[in-house]
């Protein structure tokens, strides 16, 4: 059975749709929901990803309510994923806007439990052990193992403080080793990230290395790029979808 827009609309944003008379706003909705959610080629959870750091980069309350609604309602996404993402998100979009992001999944996880009459509770403390490893030469170390396995390029050198504490300590070191979500997943959040920040050398590296390490298809990072432009500027995402296409990480790998 072919599904509807608005069969769509109902199993991805868990709601009905708000009745309109505007012919944009269908059409839109037509587009977002008959088309793009609907399209194979990548699974719901990855797409809300997308969705959700475009939305939470711009700071839209509204969407940003909608979707982790949407995300958690049906089941997609964890609490505990949901906040993992908050922290990865922080690294790569700025840890004032994850302040806000971090808020509003607050919110909606409460008006779930409210909707549901189960009790809304404090959430627990988290043990220091998920801070991993505290031997600074040995998370270190570590770091420059996941950078360059991440990265399929050496890591830098411990020679600045953002390369020494930020990149090997904190991002190789300890975010992406985290277990809370799968290297897949920190894909998927991390190259609409970047491509939101519009840093050329990040935008490069995160899409070269997705694409070479394995860890995304070229059909699935060009589905992840349409999925991109429906939620981003259009600046952003033909800056994205031209990285995609010219993979200069992908000649400097065939070069070495």
């Amino acid at each position: 059975m072919t599904l509807t827009t608005d069969d769509v609309y109902r199993e991805v944003m868990t709601v009905d749709p708000p009745a309109t008379t505007d012919g944009a706003e269908q059409a839109r909705r037509d587009s977002l929901f008959g088309d793009l959610w609907a399209a194979p080629g990548l699974t719901r959870r990855e797409r809300r990803w997308v969705t959700l750091v475009c939305v939470g980069f711009a700071t839209d309350q509204q969407a940003m309510d909608e979707h982790f609604y949407a995300a958690m309602n049906s089941g997609d996404m964890t609490l505990e994923e949901l906040l993992e993402f908050v922290l990865h998100f922080a690294v790569y979009s700025g840890w004032p806007k994850a302040s806000r992001v971090e808020m509003s999944i607050k919110e909606q996880w409460t008006r779930i439990r409210q909707e549901r009459g189960e009790e809304v509770t404090d959430w627990p403390e988290i043990p220091n052990e998920t801070l991993g490893e505290n031997d600074w030469e040995q998370r270190l170390q570590a770091g420059e193992k996941c950078f360059a396995d991440i990265n399929i390029t050496p890591a830098p050198a411990r020679n600045t403080p953002y390369q020494q504490a930020g990149i090997l300590n904190f991002v190789f070191g300890h975010l992406w080793q985290r277990p809370g979500l799968t290297q897949r997943d920190r894909r998927f959040i991390t190259v609409p990230c970047v491509a939101n920040a519009e840093a050329p050398m990040p935008i490069l590296s995160h899409v070269g290395s997705a694409l070479h390490s394995g860890d995304i298809s070229r059909p699935e990072m060009d589905e992840l790029v349409r999925h991109y432009a429906a939620y981003a500027p259009e600046v952003r995402s033909t800056a994205l979808a031209k990285a995609v296409e010219d993979d200069l990480f992908g000649k400097m790998l065939a070069a070495r």
